[in-house]
């Protein structure tokens, strides 16, 4: 099974890649021509659009629990667990909306999908401090105008036999700064797909993705942070237990 994941994970680098180079010229016309105007547009594709062909051509379908919960006219913080390397494309498609990601400056780095990283996401080096200052600052204005934020609270994917990560305060704080109600979504199964050794592993099979009722912020303080990230903690904990996991295959 390991072999087979590994092929099928090569074929969905190859999927992933001919999907950018096909579509890279329309980003390019979007960059030059309209880089303010056509940036949400250009989201809206790459969340609806992009990401569904990724999985329809590599046979993963999506199951995506409670989005009903979700107001289609709320700008959220949304945070979600993070554990195998297509997260990222399950978490747009589960969204109705669009967001604004967070994330690491690494990225930018990587051929043809850095180009487009850095003009659709909040990049930040998480070694400066003055970095993720700024990237704050920036998001608070994101939520400001009506777009969500997406943060992974556990920073980076979670490689441990934990079923989460260590949470870090930033999405947290910014959410206690804004008032922004909290979107917490859990990804249930991801180990399915790619293998349990999250290295480099891809199969066909039912993804299953839960959005559990938001967190209101308003009112709360930065004294409140840690009974927030504690409920958000739990909430994603009770979707991963296995008694969980199983009433909803």
């Amino acid at each position: 099974m390991k072999i087979l994941r590994q092929i099928w994970a090569v074929y969905g680098i190859l999927v992933f890649s001919v999907l950018l180079l096909f579509f890279f010229p329309f980003y390019l016309v979007i960059f030059l021509f309209f880089p303010r105007t056509g940036i949400p547009g250009l989201i809206w594709f790459n969340h609806h659009v992009y990401a569904r062909l990724f999985f329809a051509f590599t046979l993963i379908r999506l199951q995506v629990v409670g989005r009903k919960k979700l107001d289609r006219k709320q700008a959220y913080i949304i945070v979600s667990n993070h554990r195998t390397n297509i997260d990222f494309i399950a978490n747009a498609i589960a969204f109705p909306g669009i967001y604004r990601y967070l994330a690491k400056k690494e990225l930018a780095k990587v051929p043809l999908f850095g180009m487009v990283i850095k003009r659709l996401c909040v990049l930040v080096d998480r070694s400066s401090m003055r970095s993720r200052a700024r990237s704050i600052a920036y998001l608070r204005k994101v939520l400001a105008s009506g777009i969500s934020v997406f943060i992974y609270p556990e920073g980076t994917r979670n490689r441990s036999t934990e079923p989460l990560g260590t949470f870090h305060q930033g999405a947290f704080r910014l959410a206690l700064a804004t008032g922004a109600p909290i979107a917490v979504q859990t990804i249930v199964n991801a180990t399915q797909i790619t293998g349990a050794d999250q290295t480099f592993g891809l199969f066909p099979g039912n993804l299953r993705i839960v959005w559990s009722e938001p967190i209101p912020t308003e009112g709360l303080t930065q004294k409140d942070l840690p009974q927030l990230m504690q409920q958000v903690r739990e909430t994603m904990l009770r979707e991963l237990q296995p008694t969980a996991i199983m009433a909803g295959v």
